[in-house]
């Protein structure tokens, strides 16, 4: 089985005129993703990641709804977006 997990494009990195990286963050974490197959993402979108590319640019619901699965399925809390504290 795969998973690709939704993750929110934090930075966009352009130095490689061949290869497309984005900073992308997952809850606390932050990976560096390969954005060949989304050219058209751009900072602040969430992407679909598997495998350490993104394969889809997902609206924030659909990625809100993926985050609510996750948090059901447990394990995963360093994945899920953080919730306000107040």
């Amino acid at each position: 089985m795969c998973l690709a997990i939704p993750g929110r494009i934090k930075r966009i990195d352009r130095s490689d005129p061949f290869l497309k990286r984005a900073h992308v963050a997952f809850g606390t974490l932050m990976k560096e993703v390969c954005l060949d197959m989304t050219p058209l993402a751009r900072v602040g979108d969430y992407v679909l990641v598997h495998a350490g590319v993104a394969i889809n640019v997902v609206n924030e619901e659909e990625a809100m709804r993926t985050f609510l699965y996750l948090e059901e399925y447990g394990g995963l809390e360093d994945l899920l977006p953080e919730r306000d504290q107040t």
